[in-house]
């Protein structure tokens, strides 16, 4: 073994392992978790903004299937050839453990499912949006750790140190004769990461709401994707010259810049249901309907030449709750 091969990163021998006949596939599993870390992630944020117990939960249940749905559907759409082109199965699309589920479809797709959730729950979408933001960019970097154990989105040949061995049978056509390539999962990974925490600093600093927080994430998400992507080698449609998904993140990601422009400077205000659950369970009054919870800012004296109903005493709109993204 080379000099190279020693220091290169190696993949996965098997991505699928039987319980008797039942099939367990780390694909699936990287999934399953990263939707699992996501849905924690939301609820504490939600919470903390004011929102109820269990209604992130709620909302999940109408978004995941939703965003599957989405996400494969993305996936044939812009990747036809293994399913329509020579040699293909229009089968194999309904085959979602292999692998191939576009995040711009889940993400779209899983907006309707969320939607019509909260719109059933009296939860303006921005609000559960800017929850659930940190949260998606840890979900997606879990999921990348499924594309190693299928062996398969990753980029050009390379001889860096970190290079991702890829067995023969794995290889496009042309690089047969390449041993290691570019991770582009893990580097997809370290920059989700690294975006989630960046999406935490910039909520926790500019007190981000009315969808800001979501709109940061897909601003810097659409940053590392553009890039990654260009080192990929597998085959994907085009479009002005670009890989689709290349040019995705460019329209996409300059909408996202765009929203934070204009909704810049607004501010942040709580959601009241959580405490009005707390309240109930604790057996202490909570505000009344059209009130906020009482703070201390409300109890203190107005100044003099201040306006008495600038302390917030009353209810912030719905459409103006604010909430942690994922």
């Amino acid at each position: 073994m080379t000099a190279e091969l020693l220091a290169s990163i190696p993949s996965p021998a098997q991505g699928v392992w039987h319980l008797g006949p039942f099939p367990l596939r780390a694909y699936a599993l990287c999934i399953i978790a990263g939707i699992v870390l996501a849905a924690w992630i939301a609820e504490k944020r939600f919470v903390a903004r004011g929102g109820a117990p269990g209604d992130v939960l709620d909302i999940a249940v109408w978004a995941v299937p939703f965003g599957i749905v989405g996400g494969r559907l993305y996936h044939v759409v812009t990747t036809p050839e293994p399913y329509w082109g020579e040699n293909g199965d229009p089968v194999r699309a309904l085959f979602i453990w292999e692998g191939g589920l576009g995040i711009w479809g889940a993400i779209a797709l899983g907006g309707v499912g969320a939607w019509i959730a909260c719109r059933r729950r009296g939860i303006p979408l921005p609000v559960f949006a800017d929850a659930l933001a940190p949260g998606l960019l840890v979900a997606q970097a879990v999921g990348r750790l499924g594309n190693w154990f299928n062996q398969e989105l990753f980029g050009g040949p390379t001889t860096l140190p970190w290079g991702l061995e890829i067995a023969p049978r794995f290889r496009p056509a042309g690089y047969e004769q390449f041993a290691t390539f570019h991770p582009t999962f893990l580097y997809e990974l370290v920059w989700n990461l690294a975006a989630a925490a960046v999406v935490v600093w910039a909520d926790r600093h500019f007190r981000l709401s009315h969808g800001r927080a979501f709109a940061l994430y897909v601003a810097l998400y659409c940053l590392g994707r553009g890039w990654i992507e260009m080192l990929r080698i597998d085959t994907a449609e085009q479009f002005l010259g670009l890989r689709l998904n290349v040019f995705t993140s460019v329209v996409v990601g300059l909408g996202a810049v765009a929203y934070l422009v204009w909704q810049r400077g607004r501010p942040r205000e709580e959601l009241t249901r959580g405490a009005e659950a707390a309240a109930a369970a604790s057996g202490t009054p909570a505000a009344t309907a059209g009130e906020a919870p009482v703070t201390p800012a409300d109890e203190a004296p107005a100044t003099a030449g201040s306006d008495p109903g600038a302390s917030g005493s009353t209810r912030a709109s719905t459409e103006d709750r604010p909430s942690d993204e994922v």
